[in-house]
């Protein structure tokens, strides 16, 4: 069992950052797949970003270069830094875990992210 907080959304200006977190327990978290997700209203749920337990990367192509995904397996967290913030990266962010070892998904309870002026 693996259990997910995220924390660091708000509201913000077009132009501005915010740092998104997702802490993890419950599992060895240097054995742990992280992806973090965002559903606007009445849109589906896409893939923000996402980093492997060894490390690598992948980000999809609207956030690229804005947007950094990094994590810190001696604090079980995994963030996720947002740089020029846009109006349509308003939604709620979610992380997703899997186990490596057993393919299991685990899911956050999802933080929301206004970008308004």
């Amino acid at each position: 069992q693996v259990q997910l907080v995220e924390s660091g959304g708000g509201l913000v200006q077009p132009g501005g950052s915010l740092t998104l977190s997702c802490a993890a327990s419950g599992s060895i978290f240097s054995g742990i797949a992280i992806t973090w997700y965002r559903q606007a209203p009445g849109k589906q749920r896409d893939l923000v970003a996402g980093i492997t337990r060894l490390g690598r990367t992948n980000y999809a192509d609207s956030v690229k270069g804005r947007f950094t995904i990094s994590r810190d397996n001696a604090k079980n967290t995994v963030y996720l830094q947002m740089n020029h913030l846009k109006p349509e990266d308003t939604a709620v962010y979610y992380c997703k875990a899997e186990v490596v070892l057993t393919s299991r998904i685990y899911w956050g309870q999802g933080t929301q992210v206004t970008v308004s002026s």
